[in-house]
């Protein structure tokens, strides 16, 4: 190795981390002790105290050291993989993660059928959806330390095991009650994936790429709510909607099948732990604790703590407002409202959520991809790192077209004729689509920068302030619709969307870079401090 690519320092982190490190990536240090130093999460500027093996490793692997975040040493870290196999696993997590929205959405064209053949009203089979959307916020906390202890992997395989199970046993139910408890067992086991799938990216993907694998994630949860009632209202319409669930359990066992194959084990402590066996074993037939570090009961609530942290709870509420009007409003009355004002039978209400499919893929070329080059242009101008606040100037174009998709949708369905329908307000669905889009990627990505050590907690709580705001509002829809019409409505969504989306974004711009930098004066070294990130 000649001068110039040499190594930056030379065992510098036994030194300054208190971490001997032997035999390759081995660890001395007892990882079990309170003082030892774990971290998943090294710091660009970090690379300088890394053994002289370690920096020779990482620049033949990736034939520079401008690497951020830091990768560990050897082949079964995420962060070394080849591109293919990122982009792979990262397919399966975001599909599985999309399933959780599709499962929830899935029966939404088939409600009268399902209220006829229950004897219920259409109003308790709407509360089989309601009752998912309010066990996918929830559950995350329960599943995101175990998946932190034990592994992604382990957990996404029971998930999805489970949830095969459950959906047959909807599919075969005969009454209200036990096709709401088959439906909470499949909410419950399904969730994972929507939640910690921000860890997965953040676990095998550059910073440089973050925002462009956060959108194919976010994407795929938003395209699980209008592409379900899309594709199953062929199926509710031609062969019953009791096959809606054997087909949601048929799409379970294939996931199940994928993973044992194409989806190893991202979870990797990087600092403070002995990885044993080959990379084969380590990322395939490892089912054994990552983390030997103790459950403690906190865990399980610690994401709730983000509540403190004004650069995740604003971005999160923001986000959570567009989502409920330009995404649960569309997906959960459009059956309603196009129902009984154009007599629709379930494919044709299927077939009204082809606008927010294809403006959400739309929203996901600006919010992903170009929202990274945003942030790498700025890098180059500069010369440095741009503030994460940057990213926030592309929320508000989403910002805008939510509401502009919003109210075209409203306004349009109420001027539209008894029985003569006409495609204006799909258009606005399309409109709200793209705006969605794009405030989800550009906030949960901008949330996630701000806690890149908690990324995991941050897909948790941004979920649950999501699911529990989505889950309320079809309790008072109908009732909005009802007292002030849908122009009333129209005008009620956009003051909101002003008031709790786009002024306090604004604020955060303004404000987030002090607020950050009040933590990171308090978190200076990360992997000088034991046990501190759960990534």
């Amino acid at each position: 190795m000649s001068d110039t690519s040499a190594p930056l320092a030379e065992h510098v982190a036994e030194k300054s981390n208190g971490v001997s490190k032997t035999q390759g990536n081995k660890y001395n240090e007892d990882p079990l002790q309170p003082s030892a130093t774990r971290a998943t999460y090294i710091r660009a500027e970090r690379i300088a105290s890394l053994s002289t093996a370690h920096q020779e490793y990482l620049l033949s692997r990736h034939g520079t050291f401008h690497l951020d975040p830091v990768p560990g040493f050897g082949n079964a870290d995420p962060y070394n993989w080849p591109q293919w196999k990122k982009v792979s696993n990262l397919v399966l997590v975001a599909i599985h993660a999309m399933m959780s929205t599709f499962t929830a959405a899935a029966i939404i064209p088939a409600y009268q059928i399902i209220a006829e053949d229950l004897g219920r009203s259409l109003q308790d089979i709407t509360y089989l959806t309601s009752l998912q959307i309010a066990i996918l916020g929830v559950a995350p906390l329960f599943w995101k330390p175990i998946a932190n202890h034990y592994g992604r992997r382990p957990v996404f395989l029971l998930s999805l095991i489970v949830s095969l199970a459950a959906n047959i046993g909807c599919a075969k139910s005969s009454n209200y009650g036990s096709m709401a408890a088959c439906r909470a067992i499949v909410a419950f086991f399904i969730s994972p994936a929507a939640a910690i799938g921000s860890a997965v990216v953040t676990e095998t993907f550059f910073k440089k790429e973050r925002a462009r694998y956060i959108g194919v994630w976010t994407l795929l949860i938003t395209l699980g709510i209008p592409v379900s009632p899309f594709v199953m209202g062929f199926v509710a319409n031609g062969v019953g909607y009791r096959w809606i669930y054997w087909i949601l359990a048929m799409i379970n066992g294939v996931q199940f099948v994928l993973y044992l194959f194409l989806g190893p084990e991202t979870r990797f402590i990087r600092m403070g732990a002995d990885h044993e066996g080959s990379d084969f074993k380590q990322e395939y037939m490892s089912f054994k604790r990552i983390d030997p570090m103790p459950i403690r009961p906190i865990a399980f609530i610690q994401p709730l703590s983000l509540f403190a942290v004004p650069c995740v709870v604003i971005p999160s509420i923001a986000y959570s407002m567009v989502f409920l009007w330009a995404s649960v409003l569309i997906t959960v009355e459009l059956p309603q409202l196009f129902g009984e004002k154009f007599q629709f039978n379930p494919q044709q209400l299927g077939l009204q959520f082809l606008g927010i499919i294809i403006g959400s893929v739309i929203g996901e070329q600006i919010g992903g991809i170009l929202s990274d080059y945003w942030m790498n242009r700025r890098a180059k101008t500069i010369g440095r790192k741009p503030r994460p606040e940057f990213r926030l100037w592309l929320s508000y174009p989403g910002f805008i077209l939510s509401i502009v998709g919003v109210v075209v949708f409203l306004i349009q369905t109420n001027n539209a004729p008894e029985l003569h329908w006409n495609i204006s307000p799909v258009i606005g669905i399309a409109i709200a689509g793209v705006g969605n889009q794009i405030v989800t990627t550009v906030l949960i990505t901008y949330a996630i920068d701000s806690e890149i050590q908690q990324s995991a907690s941050v897909g948790v709580f941004v979920t649950f302030v999501r699911q529990i705001w989505g889950f309320i509002g079809p309790f008072w829809f109908p009732d909005v619709f009802t007292n002030v019409g849908l122009t009333g409505t129209a005008g009620i969504m956009a003051g909101l969307i002003i008031g709790v989306s786009i002024l306090p974004t604004i604020l955060i711009q303004m404000k987030g870079y002090a607020w950050r930098r009040i933590k990171v004066e308090e978190e200076e070294d990360v992997v000088d401090r034991p046990n501190v990130c759960e990534v």
